[in-house]
Protein backbone atom coordinates (compact mmCIF):
# COMPACT_ATOMS: atom_id res chain seq x y z
CA UNK A 1 0.00 0.00 0.00
CA UNK A 2 2.98 2.70 1.01
CA UNK A 3 4.73 1.28 -2.14
CA UNK A 4 1.59 1.76 -4.08
CA UNK A 5 1.00 5.06 -2.84
CA UNK A 6 4.99 6.47 -3.60
CA UNK A 7 4.05 5.52 -7.42
CA UNK A 8 0.58 8.11 -7.49
CA UNK A 9 1.96 10.41 -5.43
CA UNK A 10 4.84 10.42 -8.76
CA UNK A 11 2.34 10.24 -10.95
CA UNK A 12 0.67 13.10 -9.34
CA UNK A 13 3.88 15.17 -9.23
CA UNK A 14 3.82 14.61 -13.05
CA UNK A 15 0.96 16.04 -13.74
CA UNK A 16 0.61 19.11 -11.62
CA UNK A 17 4.59 19.62 -12.93
CA UNK A 18 2.93 19.57 -15.98
CA UNK A 19 0.21 21.62 -15.83
CA UNK A 20 2.81 24.53 -14.37
CA UNK A 21 4.85 23.64 -17.50
CA UNK A 22 1.74 24.98 -19.87
CA UNK A 23 1.05 28.10 -17.92
CA UNK A 24 4.74 28.79 -18.10
CA UNK A 25 4.84 28.46 -21.79
CA UNK A 26 1.82 30.35 -22.43
CA UNK A 27 2.66 33.09 -20.27
CA UNK A 28 5.90 33.12 -22.45
CA UNK A 29 4.46 33.09 -25.61
CA UNK A 30 2.17 35.59 -24.77
CA UNK A 31 4.96 38.10 -23.69
CA UNK A 32 4.72 40.68 -26.20
CA UNK A 33 0.80 40.20 -25.92
CA UNK A 34 -0.46 43.65 -25.51
CA UNK A 35 -3.00 43.63 -22.41
CA UNK A 36 -2.13 39.79 -21.68
CA UNK A 37 -2.66 38.47 -17.94
CA UNK A 38 -0.38 35.93 -16.62
CA UNK A 39 -1.44 32.57 -15.05
CA UNK A 40 -0.28 31.62 -12.08
CA UNK A 41 0.00 27.92 -10.67
CA UNK A 42 -0.11 27.16 -6.95
CA UNK A 43 0.25 23.51 -5.93
CA UNK A 44 -1.67 22.16 -2.80
CA UNK A 45 -0.31 18.98 -0.98
CA UNK A 46 -3.22 16.23 -0.51
CA UNK A 47 -3.10 14.61 2.78
CA UNK A 48 -4.03 11.06 3.26
CA UNK A 49 -5.61 9.40 6.67
CA UNK A 50 -2.82 7.37 8.14
CA UNK A 51 -3.52 4.26 10.27
CA UNK A 52 -1.45 1.64 12.15
CA UNK A 53 1.74 3.60 11.64
CA UNK A 54 1.69 3.23 8.69
CA UNK A 55 2.47 6.44 6.22
CA UNK A 56 0.36 6.55 3.12
CA UNK A 57 1.74 9.51 0.28
CA UNK A 58 -1.34 11.95 -0.72
CA UNK A 59 0.61 13.69 -3.66
CA UNK A 60 -0.11 17.16 -5.11
CA UNK A 61 -2.84 18.76 -6.93
CA UNK A 62 -2.43 21.93 -8.98
CA UNK A 63 -4.53 24.89 -9.03
CA UNK A 64 -4.19 27.59 -11.95
CA UNK A 65 -5.52 31.58 -11.17
CA UNK A 66 -5.06 34.03 -14.28
CA UNK A 67 -3.47 37.30 -12.30
CA UNK A 68 -6.25 39.98 -13.65
CA UNK A 69 -5.09 42.50 -11.63
CA UNK A 70 -1.38 42.65 -12.27
CA UNK A 71 -1.17 45.53 -14.95
CA UNK A 72 1.95 45.59 -17.06
CA UNK A 73 4.07 48.52 -18.09
CA UNK A 74 2.01 51.41 -20.38
CA UNK A 75 3.95 52.28 -23.55
CA UNK A 76 3.33 55.46 -26.08
CA UNK A 77 1.74 55.06 -29.20
CA UNK A 78 0.79 57.40 -32.29
CA UNK A 79 -3.05 56.93 -32.55
CA UNK A 80 -5.32 58.79 -30.36
CA UNK A 81 -7.85 55.39 -29.74
CA UNK A 82 -5.01 53.51 -28.17
CA UNK A 83 -6.32 53.00 -25.09
CA UNK A 84 -5.09 51.99 -21.96
CA UNK A 85 -6.45 51.93 -18.06
CA UNK A 86 -3.70 53.52 -15.84
CA UNK A 87 -4.43 51.61 -12.52
CA UNK A 88 -7.52 49.89 -11.60
CA UNK A 89 -10.69 49.16 -13.98
CA UNK A 90 -11.37 47.40 -17.24
CA UNK A 91 -13.04 49.10 -20.59
CA UNK A 92 -16.16 47.70 -21.92
CA UNK A 93 -16.70 46.04 -24.65
CA UNK A 94 -18.45 43.52 -27.25
CA UNK A 95 -17.68 41.29 -30.07
CA UNK A 96 -18.12 42.70 -33.22
CA UNK A 97 -19.96 39.84 -35.25
CA UNK A 98 -22.52 40.33 -32.37
CA UNK A 99 -23.24 44.43 -33.38
CA UNK A 100 -23.13 43.52 -37.02
CA UNK A 101 -25.55 40.81 -36.10
CA UNK A 102 -28.31 43.62 -35.01
CA UNK A 103 -28.24 42.22 -31.61
CA UNK A 104 -30.01 45.02 -29.24
CA UNK A 105 -28.16 44.61 -26.45
CA UNK A 106 -24.79 43.09 -27.10
CA UNK A 107 -22.91 40.95 -24.47
CA UNK A 108 -20.43 43.27 -22.66
CA UNK A 109 -17.01 41.65 -22.24
CA UNK A 110 -14.35 43.47 -20.77
CA UNK A 111 -10.63 43.92 -21.31
CA UNK A 112 -7.86 46.97 -19.95
CA UNK A 113 -6.21 47.79 -23.40
CA UNK A 114 -6.94 47.84 -26.95
CA UNK A 115 -6.16 49.56 -30.61
CA UNK A 116 -8.95 50.96 -31.39
CA UNK A 117 -9.67 52.06 -35.01
CA UNK A 118 -13.10 53.15 -36.96
CA UNK A 119 -13.95 50.88 -39.20
CA UNK A 120 -16.23 51.14 -42.51
CA UNK A 121 -19.36 50.94 -40.72
CA UNK A 122 -17.91 53.96 -38.36
CA UNK A 123 -17.53 51.88 -34.96
CA UNK A 124 -14.23 51.94 -33.29
CA UNK A 125 -12.61 48.17 -32.71
CA UNK A 126 -9.53 46.38 -32.49
CA UNK A 127 -7.76 44.00 -35.03
CA UNK A 128 -9.35 41.30 -32.85
CA UNK A 129 -12.98 42.58 -33.57
CA UNK A 130 -13.98 43.74 -30.34
CA UNK A 131 -16.03 47.44 -30.46
CA UNK A 132 -15.52 49.69 -27.73
CA UNK A 133 -18.84 50.85 -25.43
CA UNK A 134 -19.88 53.72 -24.01
CA UNK A 135 -22.56 56.17 -23.07
CA UNK A 136 -23.94 58.31 -25.87
CA UNK A 137 -24.22 62.19 -25.20
CA UNK A 138 -26.87 64.34 -25.50
CA UNK A 139 -26.95 66.87 -28.76
CA UNK A 140 -25.12 69.57 -26.87
CA UNK A 141 -22.47 67.34 -24.94
CA UNK A 142 -23.86 66.99 -22.21
CA UNK A 143 -24.31 63.74 -20.43
CA UNK A 144 -27.36 62.03 -19.30
CA UNK A 145 -27.66 60.17 -16.33
CA UNK A 146 -27.10 56.57 -16.81
CA UNK A 147 -27.28 53.57 -14.49
CA UNK A 148 -24.47 52.18 -13.14
CA UNK A 149 -24.91 48.63 -12.06
CA UNK A 150 -25.88 47.65 -15.29
CA UNK A 151 -24.55 47.82 -19.18
CA UNK A 152 -28.28 48.30 -20.18
CA UNK A 153 -27.42 52.39 -21.57
CA UNK A 154 -23.98 51.22 -23.02
CA UNK A 155 -23.72 51.55 -27.23
CA UNK A 156 -21.31 50.68 -29.31
CA UNK A 157 -19.20 53.51 -30.39
CA UNK A 158 -20.16 54.93 -33.80
CA UNK A 159 -19.90 58.02 -35.92
CA UNK A 160 -20.03 58.93 -39.36
CA UNK A 161 -16.69 60.82 -40.94
CA UNK A 162 -18.29 61.88 -44.15
CA UNK A 163 -21.86 63.07 -42.48
CA UNK A 164 -21.94 67.03 -42.08
CA UNK A 165 -22.71 68.28 -38.89
CA UNK A 166 -24.14 71.81 -37.35
CA UNK A 167 -25.63 73.49 -34.69
CA UNK A 168 -27.42 76.57 -34.22
CA UNK A 169 -25.77 78.96 -31.39
CA UNK A 170 -28.17 79.55 -28.46
CA UNK A 171 -26.41 81.27 -26.01
CA UNK A 172 -23.99 84.12 -26.19
CA UNK A 173 -21.25 85.23 -23.22
CA UNK A 174 -20.25 89.08 -23.60
CA UNK A 175 -17.06 89.32 -21.64
CA UNK A 176 -16.34 92.99 -22.77
CA UNK A 177 -14.84 95.62 -20.76
CA UNK A 178 -16.04 98.68 -21.51
CA UNK A 179 -13.62 101.94 -20.59
CA UNK A 180 -14.60 104.45 -17.66
CA UNK A 181 -13.06 107.57 -18.42
CA UNK A 182 -15.59 107.11 -21.72
CA UNK A 183 -18.51 108.63 -19.02
CA UNK A 184 -16.83 110.92 -18.14
CA UNK A 185 -17.94 114.62 -18.65
CA UNK A 186 -14.86 115.58 -20.84
CA UNK A 187 -15.06 112.20 -22.81
CA UNK A 188 -16.07 112.46 -26.54
CA UNK A 189 -18.85 109.67 -26.11
CA UNK A 190 -17.66 107.68 -28.79
CA UNK A 191 -19.20 104.62 -29.11
CA UNK A 192 -17.73 101.13 -29.74
CA UNK A 193 -18.74 98.40 -31.96
CA UNK A 194 -18.26 94.76 -31.94
CA UNK A 195 -19.75 91.91 -34.56
CA UNK A 196 -20.42 89.49 -33.39
CA UNK A 197 -21.02 86.04 -35.70
CA UNK A 198 -23.54 83.04 -35.06
CA UNK A 199 -24.86 79.96 -36.57
CA UNK A 200 -28.52 78.69 -37.79
CA UNK A 201 -29.68 75.24 -37.52
CA UNK A 202 -28.74 74.80 -40.77
CA UNK A 203 -24.93 75.91 -39.84
CA UNK A 204 -24.89 79.02 -41.84
CA UNK A 205 -22.85 82.57 -40.60
CA UNK A 206 -24.79 85.28 -39.15
CA UNK A 207 -24.02 87.94 -37.62
CA UNK A 208 -24.70 90.54 -34.61
CA UNK A 209 -23.86 93.93 -34.05
CA UNK A 210 -23.43 94.84 -31.02
CA UNK A 211 -22.93 98.77 -30.26
CA UNK A 212 -21.67 100.48 -26.55
CA UNK A 213 -22.36 104.09 -26.54
CA UNK A 214 -21.79 105.58 -23.26
CA UNK A 215 -23.60 108.55 -21.30
CA UNK A 216 -21.60 111.23 -20.96
CA UNK A 217 -23.06 113.88 -18.05
CA UNK A 218 -22.34 117.62 -17.93
CA UNK A 219 -20.32 116.89 -14.78
CA UNK A 220 -18.90 114.28 -13.22
CA UNK A 221 -18.60 110.39 -14.81
CA UNK A 222 -22.60 108.49 -15.38
CA UNK A 223 -20.84 105.25 -15.41
CA UNK A 224 -24.01 104.60 -17.92
CA UNK A 225 -24.20 102.91 -21.11
CA UNK A 226 -26.90 102.18 -23.44
CA UNK A 227 -25.90 98.62 -25.60
CA UNK A 228 -27.76 97.95 -29.00
CA UNK A 229 -28.05 94.49 -30.66
CA UNK A 230 -28.81 94.67 -34.09
CA UNK A 231 -29.44 91.39 -35.84
CA UNK A 232 -27.42 92.39 -39.19
CA UNK A 233 -29.21 89.74 -41.25
CA UNK A 234 -32.48 90.61 -41.06
CA UNK A 235 -33.03 93.92 -42.77
CA UNK A 236 -31.07 94.71 -40.16
CA UNK A 237 -33.00 94.94 -37.26
CA UNK A 238 -32.45 96.35 -33.49
CA UNK A 239 -33.64 93.48 -31.39
CA UNK A 240 -32.13 94.33 -28.12
CA UNK A 241 -31.42 97.47 -26.19
CA UNK A 242 -30.40 97.93 -22.96
CA UNK A 243 -28.90 100.51 -19.96
CA UNK A 244 -26.10 99.41 -18.51
CA UNK A 245 -24.76 101.05 -15.21
CA UNK A 246 -21.74 100.06 -13.68
CA UNK A 247 -20.47 100.49 -9.97
CA UNK A 248 -17.83 103.11 -9.81
CA UNK A 249 -16.07 101.64 -6.84
CA UNK A 250 -15.38 98.25 -8.39
CA UNK A 251 -16.61 98.23 -12.22
CA UNK A 252 -19.08 95.40 -11.39
CA UNK A 253 -22.36 95.56 -13.56
CA UNK A 254 -24.95 97.85 -11.57
CA UNK A 255 -27.97 97.80 -13.36
CA UNK A 256 -29.43 96.60 -16.48
CA UNK A 257 -32.85 98.14 -17.24
CA UNK A 258 -34.49 96.51 -21.24
CA UNK A 259 -36.14 98.86 -23.72
CA UNK A 260 -36.37 96.34 -26.30
CA UNK A 261 -35.32 92.54 -25.89
CA UNK A 262 -36.01 90.32 -22.88
CA UNK A 263 -35.70 91.85 -19.54
CA UNK A 264 -31.90 91.06 -17.81
CA UNK A 265 -32.46 87.84 -15.44
CA UNK A 266 -30.71 86.97 -11.85
CA UNK A 267 -28.60 84.50 -13.56
CA UNK A 268 -27.48 86.66 -15.71
CA UNK A 269 -28.88 86.68 -18.78
CA UNK A 270 -31.47 88.04 -21.25
CA UNK A 271 -32.96 86.84 -23.99
CA UNK A 272 -32.98 88.15 -27.61
CA UNK A 273 -35.00 86.98 -30.96
CA UNK A 274 -33.00 86.71 -33.82
CA UNK A 275 -33.39 85.82 -37.57
CA UNK A 276 -32.64 82.25 -36.67
CA UNK A 277 -34.17 82.05 -33.60
CA UNK A 278 -34.42 82.86 -29.69
CA UNK A 279 -30.80 83.24 -27.83
CA UNK A 280 -29.29 83.80 -24.85
CA UNK A 281 -27.13 86.73 -23.94
CA UNK A 282 -25.30 86.36 -20.82
CA UNK A 283 -24.60 90.02 -19.13
CA UNK A 284 -23.35 88.92 -16.04
CA UNK A 285 -24.85 89.10 -12.41
CA UNK A 286 -25.51 92.20 -11.07
CA UNK A 287 -22.46 93.04 -8.51
CA UNK A 288 -20.60 90.53 -10.84
CA UNK A 289 -17.74 91.78 -13.12
CA UNK A 290 -16.92 88.08 -14.21
CA UNK A 291 -18.88 89.29 -17.77
CA UNK A 292 -19.27 92.74 -18.33
CA UNK A 293 -17.12 95.36 -16.52
CA UNK A 294 -15.99 99.24 -16.36
CA UNK A 295 -12.69 99.63 -15.49
CA UNK A 296 -9.65 101.93 -16.61
CA UNK A 297 -7.73 101.11 -20.05
CA UNK A 298 -9.33 100.62 -23.54
CA UNK A 299 -12.34 98.98 -24.91
CA UNK A 300 -11.65 94.94 -24.23
CA UNK A 301 -13.90 92.30 -26.35
CA UNK A 302 -11.87 89.75 -25.69
CA UNK A 303 -13.97 87.30 -23.56
CA UNK A 304 -17.03 86.71 -26.32
CA UNK A 305 -17.65 82.99 -26.55
CA UNK A 306 -20.78 81.39 -27.87
CA UNK A 307 -21.73 77.87 -28.98
CA UNK A 308 -22.76 76.42 -32.53
CA UNK A 309 -20.60 75.64 -35.00
CA UNK A 310 -21.37 75.98 -38.90
CA UNK A 311 -21.74 72.40 -40.64
CA UNK A 312 -18.30 70.70 -41.06
CA UNK A 313 -17.11 66.73 -40.80
CA UNK A 314 -15.68 64.39 -37.99
CA UNK A 315 -11.59 64.85 -38.68
CA UNK A 316 -10.71 62.71 -35.84
CA UNK A 317 -11.25 61.58 -32.26
CA UNK A 318 -9.76 62.08 -28.68
CA UNK A 319 -10.21 60.39 -25.58
CA UNK A 320 -9.45 62.11 -22.43
CA UNK A 321 -8.26 60.86 -19.31
CA UNK A 322 -11.85 61.40 -17.73
CA UNK A 323 -12.92 58.81 -20.30
CA UNK A 324 -15.07 61.56 -22.51
CA UNK A 325 -14.76 60.69 -26.20
CA UNK A 326 -14.45 64.17 -28.23
CA UNK A 327 -15.08 64.44 -31.53
CA UNK A 328 -13.42 67.21 -33.95
CA UNK A 329 -14.78 68.96 -36.58
CA UNK A 330 -13.54 70.32 -39.48
CA UNK A 331 -15.75 73.64 -38.86
CA UNK A 332 -13.22 73.91 -35.82
CA UNK A 333 -15.77 72.56 -33.00
CA UNK A 334 -14.65 70.23 -30.68
CA UNK A 335 -18.11 68.23 -29.15
CA UNK A 336 -18.73 65.42 -26.58
CA UNK A 337 -20.28 62.11 -28.17
CA UNK A 338 -19.45 59.79 -25.92
CA UNK A 339 -18.37 58.46 -21.97
CA UNK A 340 -16.66 55.36 -21.86
CA UNK A 341 -16.77 54.36 -17.94
CA UNK A 342 -14.30 52.29 -16.71
CA UNK A 343 -15.97 48.69 -15.20
CA UNK A 344 -14.77 47.29 -11.65
CA UNK A 345 -15.51 44.59 -8.88
CA UNK A 346 -14.65 43.27 -5.81
CA UNK A 347 -12.24 40.33 -7.09
CA UNK A 348 -11.37 40.82 -10.59
CA UNK A 349 -9.17 37.70 -10.46
CA UNK A 350 -12.20 35.71 -10.09
CA UNK A 351 -13.84 36.49 -13.96
CA UNK A 352 -14.05 34.48 -16.67
CA UNK A 353 -11.17 34.73 -19.02
CA UNK A 354 -12.08 34.17 -23.21
CA UNK A 355 -10.22 34.89 -26.08
CA UNK A 356 -8.63 38.11 -26.96
CA UNK A 357 -7.69 39.64 -23.75
CA UNK A 358 -11.04 39.82 -22.70
CA UNK A 359 -12.92 38.83 -19.33
CA UNK A 360 -16.39 38.65 -17.90
CA UNK A 361 -18.20 38.96 -14.58
CA UNK A 362 -18.76 35.53 -12.57
CA UNK A 363 -20.31 34.88 -9.34
CA UNK A 364 -16.71 34.59 -8.26
CA UNK A 365 -15.70 38.11 -9.39
CA UNK A 366 -18.82 39.28 -7.90
CA UNK A 367 -20.67 41.93 -9.50
CA UNK A 368 -19.56 45.07 -11.38
CA UNK A 369 -20.16 48.81 -11.08
CA UNK A 370 -19.87 51.01 -13.76
CA UNK A 371 -17.35 54.28 -12.67
CA UNK A 372 -16.26 57.31 -13.95
CA UNK A 373 -12.89 57.33 -15.61
CA UNK A 374 -9.80 58.73 -12.58
CA UNK A 375 -13.16 58.45 -9.89
CA UNK A 376 -13.02 56.99 -6.84
CA UNK A 377 -10.85 53.27 -7.11
CA UNK A 378 -11.17 53.27 -10.76
CA UNK A 379 -7.93 54.21 -13.13
CA UNK A 380 -7.61 57.27 -15.63
CA UNK A 381 -7.79 56.15 -19.20
CA UNK A 382 -5.14 56.80 -21.61
CA UNK A 383 -5.02 57.32 -24.86
CA UNK A 384 -1.76 56.93 -27.52
CA UNK A 385 -0.76 54.25 -25.16
CA UNK A 386 -1.35 50.41 -25.00
CA UNK A 387 -0.82 47.75 -21.57
CA UNK A 388 2.18 45.77 -22.40
CA UNK A 389 2.03 41.99 -21.32
CA UNK A 390 1.93 41.63 -17.45
CA UNK A 391 4.58 38.44 -17.94
CA UNK A 392 8.04 39.15 -16.79
CA UNK A 393 10.10 36.48 -18.71
CA UNK A 394 13.00 36.12 -16.89
CA UNK A 395 11.00 35.03 -13.77
CA UNK A 396 8.91 32.36 -16.24
CA UNK A 397 12.12 30.81 -17.66
CA UNK A 398 13.15 30.58 -13.69
CA UNK A 399 10.18 28.53 -12.91
CA UNK A 400 10.84 26.77 -16.05
CA UNK A 401 13.69 25.73 -14.48
CA UNK A 402 12.56 24.77 -11.23
CA UNK A 403 9.43 23.00 -12.52
CA UNK A 404 11.86 20.69 -15.19
CA UNK A 405 13.53 19.89 -12.22
CA UNK A 406 10.60 19.03 -10.07
CA UNK A 407 9.07 17.14 -13.03
CA UNK A 408 12.31 15.12 -13.15
CA UNK A 409 12.55 14.11 -9.51
CA UNK A 410 8.85 12.83 -9.56
CA UNK A 411 9.70 11.33 -12.74
CA UNK A 412 12.82 10.01 -10.42
CA UNK A 413 10.25 8.63 -7.67
CA UNK A 414 8.27 6.72 -10.54
CA UNK A 415 11.16 4.86 -11.53
CA UNK A 416 12.16 3.73 -7.97
CA UNK A 417 9.13 2.60 -7.01
CA UNK A 418 9.38 0.71 -10.70
CA UNK A 419 12.79 -1.13 -9.26
CA UNK A 420 11.16 -1.71 -5.60
CA UNK A 421 7.98 -3.21 -7.31
CA UNK A 422 10.76 -5.33 -9.44
CA UNK A 423 13.03 -6.33 -6.15
CA UNK A 424 10.04 -7.53 -4.56
CA UNK A 425 9.05 -9.58 -7.58
CA UNK A 426 12.08 -11.05 -7.48
CA UNK A 427 11.73 -12.52 -4.43
CA UNK A 428 9.72 -15.56 -5.40
CA UNK A 429 12.68 -17.09 -7.61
Amino acid sequence: MTISSSLNAGISGLSANASALASISDNIANSGTYGYKRVQTDFNSMVMASAGGAYSAGGVRSATTRMIDERGSLVATTNATDLAIGGRGMLPVANLTEVNGGTADPTMFMTTTGSFNVNQDGYLVTGSGLVLLGWPANADGTMPDYPRDTDAGLEPIQYDTNRLQASATTSIELGINLPADATEASSAGTAETSTIEFFDGLGKSKNLQVTFTPTVPATGASNEWQMQIVDAEASPTLIGDYTMTFDPADGSLASVTAATGGSHQADGTAMITTSAGPLDITLGQIGDATFMSQLSGDYSPVGITKDGSAAGTIKAVEVDNNGFVHANYSSGETRIIYQIPVADMRNPNGMTALDQQTFKPSPESGAFFLWDAGDRPAGEINSYALEESATDVAGELTNMIKTQRAYSSNAKVIQTVDEMLQETTNIKR
